[in-house]
């Protein structure tokens, strides 16, 4: 047995398995492939959004830098569900709710196939914590890619998010914005590809997998449309094949140490609340102890080092 293939030689060794080798070249794989470890690629991609809607490219770049390295990829998709476009609808029910399905998917598809590792591409508040959950469930080598932040829009000659046309909708009420100009606002605050541009849930908590170590260091703040991205992804299919050489593992990288790292981090750059929701829930998963008296006293004696949105000087300017 190939030592780098401990869960996927069951798949694609032996007279007995021809059949599935057999399924698996009808869509392009070769007898080469077969012999290599097999390597998930769990894509968030939706179109529903723009926080997930560039990683079908980047997971392309993550797959060339796996073969590369000497790896099988496999990419497959999950469900995402965006709080800016379902938020103050039946539909923000599902938010929470839709971390659970991510997670289950992608821990039911890798352990289906016997992937020997994983590379998973989150963007969304959701997505992230859902696919670190799914890795810390199944303790194989594994990663976790964030698409990247949006760009910032313009809009009457300065930069914009999409908190901004939050607060238009409440300046049009107050008189304070017409409504010709919120739908100026509208049409240019989310230029492309990327998550919500500021220190919200998705920027916040792809900052803190970085600082616990499920990421990359220096990739998740790379922006989802920035050209860097491309190498970003590459780099990471190579990054999950040295894992899989080494067999570090999931359990390996989640230490209660790395989670306060990570907390940390959340503290220090004013980042969201929700934090405190996800690390508990990823902590629970890797069977590490973590509690909300952590996040107390870490924020106790942490100064804020950040100015960014929603937090910062940066942000408070008001539709007048």
């Amino acid at each position: 047995m190939n030592p780098l293939k401990p869960y996927s030689h069951v798949i694609s060794e032996g007279i007995d398995r021809a059949p599935a080798r057999a399924m698996l070249k009808g869509i392009g794989f070769t007898e080469e492939d077969m012999h290599k470890p097999f390597i998930g690629v769990a894509n968030t991609w939706i179109e529903t959004m723009p926080c997930n809607f560039n990683l079908r490219e980047l997971a392309a770049k993550v797959k060339e830098g796996i073969r590369a390295a000497g790896g099988t990829p496999f990419e497959f998709n999950t469900i995402a569900i965006s709080d800016g476009v379902t938020m103050g609808t039946e539909g923000m029910k599902t938010s929470l709710i839709s971390r659970e399905v991510i997670a289950d998917s992608i821990e039911l598809a890798a352990r289906g196939y016997c992937f020997d590792g994983l590379v998973c591409l989150s963007g969304c508040d959701k997505t992230i914590p859902g696919t670190v959950m799914a890795l810390a469930r199944l303790n194989r080598p594994g990663l976790m890619l964030y698409g990247g932040s949006i760009m910032p829009g313009r809009f009457q000659g300065r930069d914009v998010t999409i908190q901004d046309v939050f607060e238009g909708v409440g300046a049009v009420s107050a008189g304070k914005m017409t409504q010709e100009e919120l739908l100026d606002l509208e049409a240019n605050a989310c230029p492309g590809a990327g998550a919500c541009g500021g220190q919200f849930t998705a920027n916040t908590m792809a900052m803190a997998f970085e600082f616990l170590g499920i990421s990359p260091l220096n990739a998740n703040s790379v922006p989802a449309v920035d050209p860097k991205k491309d190498q970003v992804g590459y780099e990471a299919g190579q990054m999950v094949m040295e894992l899989v050489r080494k067999n570090i593992t999931t359990q390996k990288i989640f230490t209660r140490d790395a989670f306060l790292n990570a907390v940390t981090a959340v503290v220090a750059s004013g980042g969201s609340t929700n934090a405190v929701l996800h690390l508990l829930a990823c902590a629970h998963e890797a069977g590490v102890k973590l509690s909300l008296a952590d996040f107390e006293r870490i924020s106790a004696h942490t100064p804020f080092l950040a100015d960014l949105k929603p937090g910062g000087a940066v942000c408070r300017r008001r539709f007048i």
